[in-house]
């Protein structure tokens, strides 16, 4: 291979890992070269002759570092290829070895990993079948401190007020300010303080019906839900008045801004484009913000028009009404009725996808635009998907035809019912969830026989 002052550096880096580790040797700032965004901007036209202004080094210095390095990656014997010593080095640690040992396995045989790598290599254990989410949910904070040293050289985000990043990073610095705030006060005033963080659920929402769905969309819907079992471990101690439940609770959060900072955000802004983005965007404000953090307005798509696609010609007012058994409605009309309804509908396809959801104005759960085409399973905490596959398996069978749940909390009684959908013929056409705040009709006594408005 040739290698001059306009050969790039991104393909080299990512072909030989050693490549960079050599160059972070000559100066820190070769960490740019793993930053999500300087490697979809700038990174992509960064020959070797950039990379010697960049880092201040001599060009000549900067090319036989390179090829030293191509040299003695060559020399590395198969079985010590990068992918696969990573997964040998996570085996061995889900087999009881110690992290300290490996520490020093890893750093002399990888040296270095992306928070890309890490979620790649974390969903091709799964789809191999070496492990399951649930393992991998155990052992998240030991693969962290596996690669904890590599991790921390992330550069900052380079970020416009707006993008749902950048927004995300304000709440952490808020949510990092409160934590400090309860550790630091009386006794007294601790519990109040800790109430507080209650907010943490709407950020929490939003990256489980945000950021998750697209992820799982590029194939990557393992730490997803690593990430969604450890929220669902902190939303109860957030509702805790014990000491020690409450220290629990402000260290997981502190972890999981350190997962979200070094994985999950980098990962994201890895793999989605400019139109993942748009989506996110325009369905958080559904979901809404925490802690009075509220997105800036300088962030702009580049591809407007590439994001808004015009409905099916099939669903466009155009068509004029739709013949119903009884009656015509305008898509129009259906959509304002559905809307207008005193409930929260959800409707799931025969292929387990959310197709739809009613876009009412108080919502008893959360639903942002994220969550269409997603698979329903995905739409729930790991430890309810097999209360989903069953209820979907008794549906399609014909054997159930309604589930019903019913919950108490902050004084109201919400009731839940899933009904399977059959066409005409028994064909299973989908399951439609159907919500519904019931405190004030379960409270109604005697009769009311005219309107009465206002009450």
């Amino acid at each position: 291979m040739e290698i001059n002052n306009s050969t790039k550096i991104l393909p080299l880096i990512d072909e030989y890992p050693k490549v960079f580790d050599e160059l972070l040797k000559l100066s820190s700032k070769a960490k740019r070269f793993k930053n999500p965004i300087v490697r979809k901007t700038i990174g992509k036209k960064a020959t070797l002759e950039m990379v010697s202004v960049i880092l201040e080094v001599p060009l000549e210095q900067i090319i036989a570092t390179v090829k030293i390095a191509i040299e003695t990656s060559a020399t590395i014997p198969p079985e010590k290829n990068r992918k696969e010593m990573l997964k040998k080095l996570l085996l061995d640690m889900h087999k009881g070895v110690d992290v300290e040992i490996l520490k020093v396995q890893f750093k002399e045989a990888v040296g270095d990993i992306t928070s890309y790598e890490i979620g790649q290599l974390e969903q091709q254990l799964i789809n191999e079948g070496y492990l399951d989410p649930k393992e991998i949910t155990k052992l998240s904070d030991l693969h962290v401190a596996l690669f904890r040293e590599s991790l921390d050289l992330k550069e900052e985000y380079e970020t416009i007020p707006g993008h749902p990043i950048h927004t995300y990073l304000q709440e952490n610095l808020k949510i990092a300010n409160l934590i400090r705030q309860i550790r630091s006060a009386p006794e007294k005033e601790k519990i109040e303080l800790f109430q507080k963080l209650g907010e943490i659920n709407i950020h929490y929402t939003r990256k489980e019906n945000q950021l998750f769905p697209i992820l799982e969309k590029h194939g990557i819907s393992g730490p997803p839900q690593v990430m969604w079992a450890v929220h669902d471990e902190i939303r109860p101690l957030l509702k805790s008045s014990q000491p020690e439940e409450i220290d629990l609770a402000l260290q997981k959060i502190e972890d999981m801004i350190y997962k979200e900072e070094h994985i999950l955000f980098p990962m994201t802004l890895e793999f989605f484009d400019e139109a993942d983005w748009v989506n996110v965007r325009d369905g958080e404000k559904e979901i809404g913000f925490g802690f009075g953090v509220l997105p800036g307005g300088q962030w702009k798509p580049v591809t407007v028009a590439d994001i808004h696609r015009p409905l099916p010609v099939e669903l466009t007012k155009e068509e004029g009404a739709l013949n119903l058994d009884i009656g015509n409605l305008s898509i129009e009309q259906i959509n304002v009725m559905l809307k207008t309804l005193p409930v929260d509908l959800t409707f799931v396809d025969e292929n387990d996808e959310v197709a739809y959801y009613s876009d009412t104005e108080d919502r008893i759960f959360p639903r942002s635009r994220g969550i269409i085409g997603r698979k329903v399973q995905k739409c729930h905490p790991p430890k309810s998907v097999d209360i989903v596959e069953d209820i979907l398996k008794k549906f399609k069978s014909g054997e159930k035809k309604v589930a019903e749940f019913w919950i108490q909390a902050d004084g109201a009684f919400i009731m839940i019912r899933y009904f399977a959908m059959h066409d005409d013929e028994g064909n299973y056409v989908g399951t439609l969830e159907v919500s519904q705040e019931l405190s004030r009709l379960r409270s109604l006594e005697g009769e009311r026989r005219l309107v009465q408005w206002g009450n």
